[in-house]
């Protein structure tokens, strides 16, 4: 779980500042309703992501989400590693490994939440913070099932609503951060890019 939020969760500070300048200042706390319909309205979204490790490199890619359950983090040379959810299995690639990439359950991860076909933040159990600071909504939130495999913390703006970063606390209690460039949604995004089984043939080669 530790190499799956490593590689799953991204941190850089300064766009996300870049996000938020953006956006109207004091602007009105997001309902839970909202963040769900926002998540709800698109199907397929693809963007630039920056990625600071834990050992401190930085990484940049390209991901692409197509609702339900899939996710692709392309990762730009030097790194050239491959990240795909599909098929209810999460994938990394490494370019470094010889062997098999690591599989994990999406289920398992807290990124599945806001990948499920129909994302309700309203059910029992769900959201255990929601607040606002005046210019980003943040939600809290876990699989109300599973508490124990971690959590996803969200920060939204407003005007028009967008997503612009996810913490992730994995079953560890390790913490990672994601920030998302602008989103691309409803764009044309191949089935083809989460099937997990043609990237292990097509890295085997």
């Amino acid at each position: 779980m530790n190499m799956i939020t490593r590689r799953l969760c991204l941190m850089a500070v300064p766009l996300a500042l870049a996000g938020f300048a953006a956006s109207p200042s004091f602007a009105q706390q997001l309902s839970l309703g909202q963040v769900s319909s926002y998540l709800n309205s698109f199907t397929s979204a693809e963007g630039e992501f920056t990625q600071i490790n834990a050992d401190g490199t930085i990484s940049t890619g390209t991901i692409y989400i197509k609702r339900p359950n899939r996710v692709r983090f392309e990762y730009n040379p030097p790194e050239e590693s491959l990240v795909v959810a599909g098929g209810g299995q999460v994938a990394i690639f490494d370019p470094r490994s010889n062997g098999d990439p690591d599989r994990y359950p999406l289920a398992q991860t807290p990124l599945k939440i806001i990948l499920e076909r129909n994302v309700d933040l309203t059910r029992t159990n769900m959201v255990t913070g929601h607040t606002s600071d005046g210019t980003s909504t943040t939600v809290t939130a876990q699989d109300p099932e599973h508490p124990e495999y971690g959590n996803i913390q969200m920060v939204y703006t407003a005007s028009p609503v967008e997503l612009r970063q996810w913490i992730v606390t994995d079953d560890t209690g390790q913490q990672t951060t994601v920030i998302l460039g602008d989103l691309a949604k409803d764009g044309s995004v191949p089935d083809i890019l989460f099937n997990i089984q043609r990237e292990m043939r097509e890295w085997s080669n």
